[in-house]
C-alpha cells in the first residue's frame, strides 16, 4: 500500500514538474507549421454552442480558402475564398449568407503568413496534457472573437480549433488526420455542388 501510495505521489510531481510543461510547442514553431500547412483535407465533427453535434469534410487550401461540406440532414456548405466566408444552406430559399474572412477568428489560420508572435494576438499559450493550446484573436479587431487552436507534437499537427465569437458563443471543431499536401481541384472552392475531393 505504501508502495502504491509512493508511486502515485511521484507521478502527481512528475505531471506538475517541467517536464510535462516541455511538451509545449513554442509560438514559432506553431507559426512555421501553419506556414507551411499549404493544402489539407479530413474529416470534422462539430460541437455547436446548443451542445448538438454535425460531422462532415473539410478542405484547406492556404491561403484564404476552405470549404465545410456538412453531412445531411444538415448539408450546409460553407465556403472561405475571395476574403469572403458564404454559408450556403440547401434548406433556404435565399442566396448564400456571406460576410468578410477578417471578421472571424479562421483568418487567423487561412492567412497568408500565420505569424503567432505578432503583439497583441495570442491572448493564452499553454500546454493542457495532450495538446499545446493558443488562443489567439485579430490584434487589430479583438471584438471580432477569438479562436482555441490545439496543436499535437510529433510530429505537430493542428487537432482542433474552437471559436469564440463576439456574442460569447462557443463552436468547437475536432479534426481528424490531416492528409496534407496534395493538389485540391479550384472546383472545391467555387460552389456548394459536392465534389468527390479525395
Amino acid at each position: 500500500m505504501f508502495r502504491t501510495a509512493l508511486m502515485a505521489a511521484l507521478t502527481a510531481i512528475l505531471m506538475a514538474s517541467p517536464l510535462a510543461a516541455a511538451e509545449k510547442l513554442s509560438l514559432q514553431e506553431l507559426s512555421s507549421y501553419l506556414r507551411a500547412l499549404k493544402t489539407a483535407q479530413t474529416s470534422f465533427t462539430q460541437v455547436n454552442s446548443d451542445g448538438t453535434l454535425d460531422t462532415g469534410k473539410l478542405w484547406i487550401s492556404r491561403p484564404g480558402k476552405m470549404r465545410f461540406e456538412y453531412d445531411p440532414p444538415n448539408g450546409a456548405t460553407v465556403l472561405s475564398r475571395n476574403g469572403a466566408v458564404e454559408i450556403h444552406d440547401p434548406k433556404s430559399n435565399q442566396g448564400p449568407e456571406t460576410y468578410p474572412l477578417n471578421r472571424t477568428p479562421l483568418s487567423i489560420v487561412l492567412d497568408g503568413n500565420p505569424d503567432l508572435t505578432r503583439a497583441n494576438m495570442v491572448m493564452g499559450h499553454g500546454f493542457d496534457g495532450t495538446a499545446t493550446v493558443v488562443t489567439a484573436q485579430d490584434p487589430a479587431n479583438p471584438d471580432y472573437g477569438s479562436i482555441d487552436l490545439f496543436f499535437t507534437g510529433d510530429p505537430v499537427e493542428l487537432r482542433k480549433w474552437v471559436i469564440n465569437d463576439s456574442s460569447g458563443q462557443r463552436t468547437t471543431v475536432i479534426l481528424g488526420a490531416l492528409e496534407t499536401g496534395m493538389s485540391l481541384p479550384s472546383s472545391l472552392f467555387t460552389g456548394p455542388k459536392r465534389s468527390s475531393g479525395r
